[in-house]
């Protein structure tokens, strides 16, 4: 059974990569509702999820090692600090870049909206 799961598992990282790698180019329609956004900040944004990356095989190693309870989930909350920064990280981004364009192109409200239900999702 195990060895079924994790073949599954592949399968499906092998199929993530694959998108990854077929994604479209900049300004070419997507299959997506939403246009693709260029980001000044992409290098920050790309080491920050390094970052978040090495943490999580970090969380991953413990886990294994059979490390004390305590710093495992300590180290879960770390990473749940940074993937919160990232986010508001790429929020920032929106309100200052798509919203503000959608403002000033008449669809504002939508994106207003679309933005605070995001926020939302935050308190939760």
């Amino acid at each position: 059974m195990t060895s079924a799961i994790n073949a599954t598992e592949g399968t499906k990282g092998a199929a993530a990569r694959k998108r990854a790698r077929t994604r479209p180019e900049p300004g070419a329609t997507s299959t997506h509702k939403h246009p693709r956004v260029p980001r000044n900040d992409r290098a920050a944004l790309a080491a920050r999820l390094n970052r978040i990356e090495g943490q999580v095989r970090g969380i991953a190693r413990m886990v294994d090692e059979d490390r004390y309870c305590i710093d495992v989930i300590t180290q879960v909350s770390a990473v749940r600090a940074a993937l919160d920064a990232l986010a508001l990280q790429l929020l920032e981004g929106h309100l200052h870049g798509c919203v503000h364009h959608a403002i000033e192109s008449g669809d504002g409200q939508r994106a207003i909206d679309e933005s605070i239900e995001v926020i939302r999702s935050f308190a939760r």
